[in-house]
């Protein structure tokens, strides 16, 4: 969706996996045709919460428009320990510090409700705040699911 706005001049995916890079490269994904075709879409090897806590690599930048993120469960159900400060005061206020004024950060969680903890969070590290429950059709289940959407932003 992303690609689809004509004010977007790139777009950096960190995967820690380099056989997700190679399943989109060849098309084994939905989408990972059209992503790796998009001359604005890199992928780049590596392990995010690393590069937020050391800084991100030159080619991606320090003044980014958006950083989204969906890797984790959810802020609290995590798929390594290692990722947890990040989700407290001192690792998104790393996320502040790559961001243009006016910037967004948004996070996936496979929550069926806000987590009130983690607004409380957020507002304490952005200017703005707002989380917003989403309805999809799973294919796997061929019913309906619901995830959180955690979207901030910094002043401007």
């Amino acid at each position: 969706a992303a690609l689809a706005d004509p004010r977007v001049s790139s777009i950096h995916v960190i995967e820690a996996l380099s056989e997700v890079i190679d399943w989109h490269a060849r098309g084994l994904v939905p989408l990972g045709h059209e992503l790796t075709a998009d001359e604005r879409c890199t992928f780049v090897h590596g392990d995010f919460f690393a590069m937020i806590a050391a800084g991100l690599p030159i080619e991606i930048g320090d003044s980014l428009d958006a950083l989204l993120l969906d890797i984790d469960h959810t802020p609290g159900h995590l798929l390594n320990a290692d990722h947890a400060t990040f989700y407290h005061p001192e690792g998104l206020r790393r996320v502040v510090d790559h961001l243009r004024p006016g910037g967004a950060f948004s996070l996936w969680s496979d929550e069926f409700s806000p987590n009130a903890e983690f607004v409380t969070v957020l507002e304490s590290v952005f200017a703005t705040v707002d989380a917003h429950v989403v309805d999809f059709p799973n294919h796997y289940t061929g019913g309906e699911s619901t995830s959180t959407i955690y979207v901030a932003g910094t002043a401007d």
